[in-house]
């Protein structure tokens, strides 16, 4: 099956994250791209994105910004990602998407939810998002 234009993007993005991880950017030159990506999206997803980036900037500032195959991400002391925010117009999916890898600690019993749907912000979102950022770090 042949890669959708958006996947042939996303893999120039990741191979040159990979080259620029080799470079060994500061953490203000990584924050500043992560920045950069929120600013190029559409409004309704930048809205979003910035949101979600000023929440872990407040509640894990032990979390370093990054991207991650093209989208905003966090990750931990060791490198591993945390969390990521793939906005809606990545793949034109009809909502955005935050997102846990195994390295956020959010393990509760046999299944837990590792990523949700995002399409609009309010206190009970927020809320939400806070908590999730709060215990994947714990």
């Amino acid at each position: 099956m042949a890669m959708s234009d958006a996947e042939k993007q996303a893999m120039k993005e990741t191979m040159a994250e990979r080259a620029k991880a080799r470079k060994k950017m500061s953490p203000a030159q990584l924050e500043a791209e992560v920045v950069e990506k929120i600013n190029k999206m559409a409004p309704a997803d930048k809205a979003l994105g910035k949101k979600v980036h000023d929440l872990v900037k407040k509640h894990a500032p032990e979390l370093q910004a990054k991207t991650w195959y093209g989208m905003q991400a966090y990750c931990n002391d060791e490198g591993k990602t945390i969390l990521f925010f793939q906005d809606s117009g990545k793949f034109k999916a009809r909502y955005s998407t935050l997102g846990f890898q195994d390295a956020a600690n959010l393990d509760k019993d046999a299944m837990w939810p590792t990523s949700f749907a995002l399409i609009a912000w309010n206190a009970d979102v927020e809320k939400k998002v806070i908590a999730l950022i709060k215990k994947a770090v714990k």
